[in-house]
């Protein structure tokens, strides 16, 4: 008796979930817009240049044994004494713009990609258990996603830096403390339609395990709105990191990030010495509209209302 009723909530199910989307017309909706296909392919050779940036960079900026002070300052286009070519000038002291954001770029996606990815995880777990649980538990949940959402994300992101201290791993830390609420928020909010369907009901009824129901059935209905906000998150992740860094309480300086790059330059700026901090910057405007072109179709991809 309970296998048919087991198969009658299967199919219960299967009748209110949305149907599957097929992968191949989804992508060719994805690049059927120009913005999407060059935000793609600016996204894809950023990856390409921070995975190979030991095989691509002219030099290990941060490998003294490859410094010389004499080459400090170095306009773009210059020659070092050993003879080695400058495309983009050098900083303060001696390393190449170049591959300093060759390997800058690294940094700036890890904090992104792990910042984004946790807290997505995290945040999508609470709201989906504050949806599905209901009564006191999802009040406790909700009341802290307001006080949390109530700081902005800076602020939050700085007092966790003043008690952790610098650090790539502590910036990621800092971030996922001051994002984790958005995905709540956004997950709780898509499950407690879900939670009302039949399916759920009859999943409930003949006692099937929640962790089952949150997994099969009500997280495959909220993945869309959480992989948009996770992409955005990645471009909003890097450009927070590179603001922390700017303020000296993000990437120590052992650590190479866009933002340490365009801080490195900061005092030289009145100075005319304007590449030290401009091309980073450029890197990083180029990093996060990439993103957010990316990030941007997807959203009208996974829309069904945009979609059709």
């Amino acid at each position: 008796m309970d296998s048919k009723l087991a198969d009658t909530a299967g199919i219960a199910a299967a009748e209110e979930a949305p149907p599957p989307a097929r992968a191949w017309p989804a992508i060719r909706r994805f690049f059927a817009a120009p913005s999407a296909l060059v935000g793609a392919l600016g996204l894809v050779a950023i990856i390409a240049v921070a995975v190979f940036a030991p095989l691509l960079a002219p030099q290990d900026p941060y490998d003294l044994m490859q410094l010389d002070i004499m080459d400090s300052r170095l306009p773009p286009g210059s020659e070092s004494f050993a003879g080695l070519p400058y495309h983009l000038g050098t900083d303060g002291q001696g390393r190449d713009i170049l591959s300093g954001i060759m390997y800058g770029l690294r940094t700036s996606l890890i904090v992104g990609l792990a910042s984004a990815i946790v807290a997505a995880l995290i945040g999508t777990t609470a709201g989906l258990m504050a949806a599905y649980l209901g009564g006191r538990a999802e009040t406790a949940v909700m009341r802290l996603v307001d006080l949390q959402l109530s700081f902005p994300t800076i602020l939050m992101a700085l007092m966790v830096l003043a008690i952790l201290g610098n650090g790539v791993a502590n910036v990621v830390l800092a971030i996922i403390v001051a994002e984790w609420a958005t995905y709540a928020r956004t997950a709780r909010g898509t499950a407690l339609v879900e939670r009302e369907k039949e399916y759920i009901e009859a999943a409930r009824c003949l006692r099937i395990p929640g962790h089952r129901v949150l997994l099969r059935h009500m997280l495959p209905n909220c993945l869309a709105p959480i992989i948009v906000i996770a992409t955005m998150q990645v471009a909003r992740a890097i450009g927070l990191e590179a603001t922390l860094s700017f303020l000296g309480l993000g990437a120590s300086v052992t650590q190479p990030s866009l933002g340490m790059l365009i801080a490195n330059g900061y005092q030289y700026l009145l100075s005319g010495l304007y590449w030290i901090s401009f091309y980073p910057g450029i890197a990083l405007l180029l990093t996060i509209v990439s993103i957010n072109l990316v990030g941007d179709r997807l959203r009208d991809v996974l829309n069904p209302r945009r979609a059709r």
